[in-house]
């Protein structure tokens, strides 16, 4: 599940999980200090084969953050992110989780095993911004649903 080309003329498609994690009205994001041109992101990562969409955006979400206590509140969409450089497409399902216990306001945390296959770790600095003025440009597509995040934020007030 994790990609397929039918021919030679399609390009391969990753499936990918995006968690935009929220605690209060604040968002988490991180970058990454060892490549700063990777710029701000949201947790994220590939699919691994045989696995559901909701198992992978929490294996990601806690690989990456390090995060106990999160919850899967609900699913935003999906959109497609071609990546020319390798002609792959990167069909990116997002979903919404919330930090139920208090974290920390900023940290550091390895990623031991990357899912995309890249040798690890990556070291991701975390930290919070509020939604949604404090909110920085984000890598390309990370920011694909944040309109749905606040309304959805928005009609829980």
């Amino acid at each position: 599940m994790a990609e397929y080309s039918d021919s030679a003329s399609m390009p391969t498609i990753k499936h990918k999980v995006f968690a935009y994690i929220t605690h209060a009205d604040r968002l988490l994001v991180f970058s990454h200090p060892d490549s700063p041109d990777a710029g701000i992101q949201v947790p994220a990562g590939t699919m691994e084969e045989g696995e559901d969409h909701e198992e992978a955006v929490m294996r990601e979400a806690f690989e990456e953050t390090g995060l106990t206590g999160l919850q899967l509140q609900a699913y935003l969409g999906e959109d497609d992110h071609h990546v020319p450089e390798v002609d792959q497409t990167d069909r990116r399902r997002f979903y919404h989780l919330t930090c139920e216990r208090e974290p920390p306001a900023a940290w550091r945390h390895e990623e031991k095993h990357p899912s995309d296959g890249s040798p690890g770790p990556y070291t991701f600095e975390f930290f919070w911004v509020r939604l949604p003025d404090e909110v920085p440009p984000l890598a390309p597509g990370h920011d694909a649903m944040l309109p749905k995040l606040l309304e959805r934020l928005a009609a829980r007030l």
